[in-house]
């Protein structure tokens, strides 16, 4: 029975891009064990929830799974240590404690516009060599059927998918896209609107993003699509993650997961998400870099594929403890 007696938070700024920030997340119970979780690009109200609520809602608490503790603090973070913890007090993978299968995911890997045709199609040349099966390019208005033409071609049984990224409102362009044989079309506009008549038009599956089971019930209902993008590093609770995916499996969609970012914790967690059965579709977890990680092995691809770790308990990685604390901004403990 895991039994919290310690916590800490900290806040990192990431060294790489933008210089993303990310909030994690350590419980330590009685016997020793530790568990962590990691929330990316956090809302400026996350750091005062874990630092006013969480020890509250943990320390001496006694629980028998995740599951009883209902909304944690602090969100994804505070919920991923709990799973984290509970999972390696068992001697299980996070896979495994999710109910997942799969030993190995297919990954895509995302592309943005490029300046011209002939540099995405070089871009694309690359991730190929390096063994990826399958991308996912970016498009928006003037940006779209052409470049994905160009690589089409270059590449004729390269998997293909395309995010929009909410950036259309005529369905017009994304159905001439439907002509060079998609296995997804990603967030095509803002909200739900528009997204069944879009799918009656296309046949790739509409790959649509909800934030809770309640969301995707209602775009079940509506027919706003034939997938779900999976992001669980931006859902409140495991536990959702696992309804969102019964839900989304029981209707006969296929399952997207995808991000992380940040150190590789939330990435991890993504991966253990996406060994439930019913997520078959390309896996995302290629961005940041390697360096950029603090766990030990990093996650991401290798030859275009995945491996969901089954040898450690947990996540399945070892934290980098010392680096953590170089990389703090701020930090909390009780």
């Amino acid at each position: 029975m895991p039994r919290v007696r310690e916590l800490e938070v900290f806040r990192l700024v990431l060294p790489y891009g933008r210089r993303p920030e990310a909030v994690l997340v350590r419980l330590t119970d009685y016997g020793g064990m530790t568990g962590w979780g990691e929330i990316v690009d956090p809302g400026p109200k996350t750091w005062r929830l874990l630092q006013e609520e969480l020890s509250g809602a943990l320390i001496g608490l006694d629980w028998e799974h995740p599951d009883e503790l209902g909304d944690v603090p602090g969100g994804p973070a505070a919920d991923m240590a709990c799973w984290d913890l509970w999972a390696r007090m068992r001697g299980v993978p996070l896979s495994h404690a999710l109910g997942g299968s799969r030993t190995s995911l297919m990954a895509t890997v995302r592309i943005g516009a490029e300046r011209n045709l002939e540099s995405l199609v070089a871009r694309v040349n690359r991730h190929v060599c390096a063994g990826y099966a399958h991308v996912t390019l970016d498009v928006h208005p003037g940006w779209d059927v052409e470049p994905l033409r160009a690589v089409r071609q270059a590449y004729p049984a390269l998997g293909i998918g395309v995010d929009a990224r909410g950036g259309y409102t005529d369905a017009r362009a994304l159905e001439a896209m439907d002509a060079y044989t998609l296995s997804s079309i990603e967030r095509p506009f803002t909200g739900l609107a528009g997204h069944a008549d879009l799918q009656e038009r296309v046949a790739a599956p509409v790959l649509v993003e909800v934030s809770s089971a309640a969301e995707l019930d209602e775009a079940v209902v509506t027919r706003a699509g034939r997938a779900l993008l999976l992001r669980p590093s931006a859902i409140g609770s495991l536990r959702e993650v696992r309804r969102m995916h019964d839900i989304a499996a029981a209707a006969g969609w296929e399952i997207a997961c995808s991000g992380g970012q940040g150190t590789g914790l939330a990435r991890a967690a993504t991966v253990a998400a996406a060994s439930l059965p019913g997520c078959g579709l390309p896996c995302d977890v290629a961005e940041p870099p390697r360096s950029a990680q603090i766990v030990t092995p990093p996650v991401g691809a290798s030859d275009g594929v995945i491996a969901v770790p089954l040898t450690q308990p947990g996540l399945g990685h070892t934290v980098d403890v010392n680096r953590v604390r170089r990389l703090a901004k701020e930090t909390y403990a009780v």
